[in-house]
């Protein structure tokens, strides 16, 4: 079936279409409800089905006689281990998890927080609480007590599920402390604490709510699956708000499996079997979806990388990864492209690598500008994937669909809409803008499968942040365009585009020129308020390793490639050299509050960046410049 076939019959008839999909899983009782509306109003999907995610992910495939299979490819170079499980193995260390949970009183509909470094064990936690039919939230380990706090506190967790430390380059990062000081500052107080014990760092147990998990499983007894609805919640992820109280993003059971399963066919070209590594964190939500859930449904074998792309201990840490297990799709976001181009502009390291079975790399996270994407397709020979998606939807909103048909890719476009997705651009008045033009990125109710029904305790929150703007949308807050052939261009968040005279300008267009320099490993344009114009933009510039250039120079070179490019109708006047950019921990560039540095705002350092010295090493500079207003 060709693309367009595939992508109208999901448009033309969405019940059949996804009736069809969903039959691809094993339900306890399949739906007969394939398209609903819940109390709020809300378009829900497979409501009526019985299920069980872990059954579905697990001991479906054993039961097949899959059991011997490998399910997890655990590699960390940062504490030198490795790891195989089977889906076999995988399902007895479940099985024993849900019977530690169930001793603890943990039911259907219960919550436990997962606060957990990259090993099997958060794996392991996620898929038996889920086994249980009771409700996880993974917070990304490290994050600080007050952010863990929150996110106890809107979650409200009969458990929480930890591990004495996390391990980064050259550091470690004690959790344990951080959890204790996080309950001590929540209102609700969970009443047990499984930690597991690292070598790297001792944890401090407090007798009657700590256990330790090695000894919970020792003497544990394995919990059978619980069935659950379709409609039934999976888990919460939260995702940053604008208020400075995280959203927590629902996904239900049912919706959420048959999305999975239905794009590791489509999107990713994966059959069971064959191995699958997307290089994120169990923290976000690539990591919920491809790293745990997605390949599991589909009965591929998911690497687990306790690592970074580069300094552990090299630049081809990517590469030994691929040829080792025989990776066939790869899945991380630009900024770790950006940094291994960064450390090896060459890729020498590659060579000492062989991709043979890799087929295809699949970017997203942030915007994958033409430079990055040129330098890997060019180094690698491996066809590049650029796909939009968000915390929101759980999967790929538009994307090359190699499954379904290998379209021809463009550079700076994240290709086509997904089946499902009824995607358009629309301006201020919720018209819908002609090939070319700019404006706001919608999506046409309903949402397919997978996609949020709400926030978690606060469903007039969900309407205000989503619904209410273009009435009968999604709004997804990222701004683009089509072309004539329907090809969608994600240019940034809406409110990364600048007014200048008048003009409404993208920063990710600028940044795109600017990236094209040979001695430009990475950039961010953002606007500055100007008495004049309204707002100018500035670029901020990260050189590659090795390449020596004046400042002067490159400013007056990038402003001739963006005068060239744009025109004057730009102002792009002023560069400057950094020597890193202030990111969040999934690499996305945190250029919100490089404009409120700009415009002398104040602003909330987040509990979401990975850097918190660059924030503040970058004001200096940008004083030191007189690009921020005192």
């Amino acid at each position: 079936m060709s693309y367009q076939s595939e992508y109208q019959r999901a448009l033309d008839d969405p019940q059949a279409f996804w009736r069809d999909q969903a039959a691809n899983l094993p339900w306890y009782q399949a739906p007969r409800q394939i398209l609903s509306k819940d109390e709020n109003g809300m378009h829900r999907w497979f409501a009526d089905g019985s299920m069980n995610t872990a059954y579905m992910a697990l001991d479906w495939h054993v039961q097949q006689g899959r059991g011997e299979q490998l399910a997890v490819i655990y590699d960390s170079p940062v504490s030198g281990q490795k790891l195989k499980l089977s889906y076999a193995d995988l399902l007895e260390q479940v099985a024993l998890f849900a019977g530690v949970l169930k001793a603890r009183g943990v039911e259907k509909g219960d919550r436990v927080v997962i606060y957990m470094p990259m090993v099997p064990e958060a794996l392991v936690a996620m898929l038996a609480v889920a086994r249980l039919g009771a409700i996880h939230s993974v917070v990304f380990g490290g994050f600080a007590p007050h952010e863990l706090a929150l996110r106890i506190d809107d979650a409200q967790p009969k458990i929480v599920v930890s591990a004495s430390c996390g391990i980064e380059v050259n550091k470690i990062i004690e959790y344990k402390p951080m959890l204790d000081a996080a309950i001590e500052r929540a209102t609700h107080k969970p009443q047990h604490c499984i930690v597991l014990a690292r070598e790297q760092a001792p944890a401090q147990l407090i007798p009657g709510r700590d256990l330790d998990w090695h000894e919970a499983m020792s003497d544990a007894k394995a919990a059978d699956c619980v069935p659950v609805q379709g409609s039934d919640p999976l888990y919460i992820l939260y995702t940053s708000g604008t208020t400075g109280k995280p959203k927590g993003v629902i996904r239900d059971n049912g919706g959420h499996a048959v999305a999975l399963k239905y794009s590791m066919q489509a999107i990713y070209n994966m059959r069971p079997g064959e191995v699958f590594w997307a290089a994120s964190d169990v923290g976000w939500v690539v990591g919920h979806s491809y790293i745990v859930y997605g390949p599991l449904l589909a009965g591929c074998t998911t690497v687990l990388y306790e690592g970074k792309p580069v300094k552990t201990p090299d630049a081809g840490a990517f590469w030994r990864v691929v040829q080792e297990y025989g990776v066939k799709a790869l899945f991380a976001a630009p900024t770790a492209f950006r940094a291994i181009k960064k450390e090896d502009p060459e890729a020498r390291t590659l060579a000492r690598y062989n991709l043979g079975r890799l087929q295809t790399i699949f970017m997203a996270g942030e915007r994958l500008d033409p430079p990055t994407y040129d330098w890997v397709v060019k180094h690698t020979g491996k066809p590049v994937v650029d796909h939009w998606w968000q915390t929101e939807t759980g999967w790929a909103i538009c994307a090359n669909p190699v499954g379904i048909e290998n379209m021809p890719p463009k550079p700076g476009s994240a290709t086509l809409p997904v089946p499902g997705f009824d995607v358009q651009i629309l301006d201020g008045n919720g018209q819908a803008l002609p090939p070319g033009q700019q404006g706001a990125i919608a999506i046409k109710l309903p949402l397919p499968p997978g996609c949020l029904p709400s926030i978690w305790g606060n469903h007039e929150r969900f309407c205000a942040g989503y619904l209410r703007d273009y009435p009968g949308y999604y709004c997804s807050g990222d701004g683009g365009y089509k072309d004539n052939d329907g090809y969608v261009f994600i240019m940034g968040r809406t409110d990364d585009v600048i007014n200048v005279a008048g003009h409404r300008l993208s920063t990710g267009e600028m940044e795109e020129i600017l990236a094209a320099h040979p001695a430009v490993a990475e950039c961010s344009v953002i606007g500055m308020q100007d008495d004049l114009k309204g707002q100018v933009p500035v670029g901020l510039v990260l050189l590659k390793d090795g390449v020596q250039i004046d400042e002067q120079q490159l400013q007056d070179e990038l402003v001739v490639m963006v005068r060239s490019e744009i025109g004057p109708i730009a102002c792009f006047q002023r560069a400057i050299i950094v020597q890193r950019l202030p990111k969040t921990r999934s690499g996305k560039i945190l250029r919100k509050l490089l404009r409120q540095i700009a415009d002398g705002k104040d602003y909330t350092v987040p509990s979401t960046i990975d850097d918190p010295a660059s924030l503040a090493e970058i004001e200096g500079l940008m004083r030191q410049r007189g690009l921020a207003r005192v």
